[in-house]
């Protein structure tokens, strides 16, 4: 038999039984209509998932980011020296200690989130990390200070990879990418506004007998006990459970999942396997990689940009330092966006990622060669727009090439746990003002090595991968099995394309 025979045979064997496996997907309640009438149902449902999921999470996302990084604009406030800490080691011991408790209880979130139900986990949550928030408006000492964020962590840990786990089981694998940017994307705005906020909340300085970095913590901690209450109400459940959808709307949203190739809309029990499987696959692993390579500057570059900004030397008010720190978020959340967009369309999301990687490398190299305060504050605009792109784009990798429920779910836990652990190297490397030459050059490293090094491995893997199933090469993994067994193979199924 020739090459191209072996080649249509692999095909027609492939597509068997990729038919064969649709045998589990729901009835279609809108087979007696056109394709042009198919599609037209499909957008407005697309569309009213957009607005009935995404705006509420982006804002609770921002409250997310707000309270784990308004410690930053805390520090310009006079923090230190209202708690008499010993600069720089007691401050960075404050930010380690969230990363530690944030990280080791990150990977258990996404089983907690399915076991409990998004409507109810998350609430909880955000009331929690809220409560840890309040509390740090009214700590005393180094002690107090650092057993409130050990709390904050612990409590915030399950949101960034419940949300987005959440969002992989509602949208097809093309269109994740840009839902996941559009909702990371809350996290640079949240810079922006937190920049805002603080500048405000500032002026407050002496009312109550509380200094106005204390205000901050309280006001904003507040404001996320209000938002977590009310998400008893806002938060949906997924596909198979969520009230607001109508039968045959929940049909539309299994069979379009089901399509594409993925069983995360359905019901599943949670089985050790299904970590064994996670653990077992290189492309947790690299991907693990991947995200610190973009999440420990992120971090570092949240934590100290407004005191990176307050050694340009442009003055000494705390309010400009506050404001200066806004524009380069909101050019951050605009890529974001964008990158998420064109990800999305062209599949190509390695690239994407060695491409804005390079830009934030360029920046953090102007930090680190120039003293000229104009040239430094332009770093600091593409280290943001080299960052922040990175982070939901390469969430949205990892969750277009893992299937299972749970699978995924354990993957993503892993993944975001561990570059949150790389938080606990963000907090220790700038240290040495005014130029902070060692936290610079140490991002620098970590998205040349980690972020560019890893996509770039990772894109050329898959490649490699994606070549061997169109051969038929990866086919004698579902020979003799039916078509329960070939779905349980998850992207391990043969007809299953991964996302470079």
């Amino acid at each position: 038999m020739s090459d191209v025979e072996k080649r249509s045979a692999s095909q027609d064997f492939r597509d068997a039984n990729h038919v064969e496996s649709y045998d589990t997907v729901p009835p279609d309640p809108d087979a007696h209509l056109s394709e042009e009438e198919k599609e037209k149902i499909d957008r407005k449902l697309v569309w009213r998932l957009d607005w009935i999921l995404i705006p509420w999470l982006c804002i609770l996302y921002l409250l997310a980011f707000l309270d784990r990084t308004n410690i930053g604009n805390a520090k310009v406030a006079n923090l230190p020296q209202d708690l008499h800490l010993q600069l720089p080691g007691q401050y960075n011991l404050t930010l380690t200690i969230f990363f530690i408790s944030y990280s080791l209880f990150e990977p258990l979130t996404n089983v907690l989130l399915k076991r409990l139900r998004p409507s109810i986990f998350v609430p909880i949550i955000m009331v929690l990390w809220g409560a840890s928030m309040l509390g740090m408006g009214f700590v005393y000492n180094f002690s107090g200070l650092m057993a409130a964020r050990w709390f904050l962590g612990l409590a915030e840990a399950g949101l960034f990879p419940g949300i987005n786990y959440y969002l992989s089981c509602w949208y097809k694998r093309s269109e994740l990418g840009v839902r996941a940017a559009i909702f990371f994307s809350a996290a640079a705005i949240s810079g922006s506004f937190g920049g805002l906020l603080a500048a405000a909340i500032e002026l407050m300085d002496g009312i109550g007998g509380r200094p106005g970095w204390a205000w901050i913590f309280i006001l904003e901690g507040l404001l996320t006990i209000v938002f977590g209450v009310i998400s008893f109400w806002m938060v949906h459940d997924f596909p198979d459970q969520a009230t607001f959808l109508s039968d045959q709307d929940r049909a539309r949203v299994v069979r379009r999942l089901k399509l594409d190739q993925q069983s995360s809309a359905e019901h599943e029990e949670w089985k050790m396997s299904y970590l064994i499987a996670g653990l077992k696959d290189w492309k947790m692993w690299l991907g693990m990689v991947i995200y610190m390579g973009c999440d420990m500057p992120l971090y570092a570059f949240s934590l100290f940009l407004p005191s990176i900004i307050q050694e340009l030397g442009w003055g000494t008010s705390i309010v400009r330092s506050q404001l200066l720190s806004v524009p380069p978020y909101a050019a951050a959340a605009v890529l974001t966006v964008i990158v998420g967009f064109v990800a999305d369309r062209t599949r190509q999301r390695g690239l994407c990622n060695i491409i804005v990687g390079f830009i934030g490398v360029a920046g953090f190299l102007m930090l680190l060669a120039s003293t000229d305060p104009r040239v430094k504050y332009a770093g600091t605009f593409l280290g943001a727009l080299g960052i922040y792109p990175c982070i939901s784009n390469t969430i949205s990798w990892m969750a277009n090439n893992i299937e299972g429920v749970y699978k995924r779910g354990v993957v993503l836990g892993f993944v975001i746990g561990w570059g949150n652990l790389n938080g606990i190297v963000s907090s220790n490397i700038y240290f040495s003002a005014p130029r902070y030459l060692e936290g610079h050059g140490i991002i620098v490293a970590y998205m040349t090595l980690f972020l560019i090094g890893g996509s770039l491995l990772m894109t050329t893997l898959l490649r490699i991968e994606n070549k061997k199933r169109s051969r038929g090469e990866r086919d004698y993994l579902i020979e003799g099995k039916s078509a329960r067994e070939i779905e349980a193979l998850g992207d391990g199924k043969p007809d299953f394309l991964y996302t470079v």
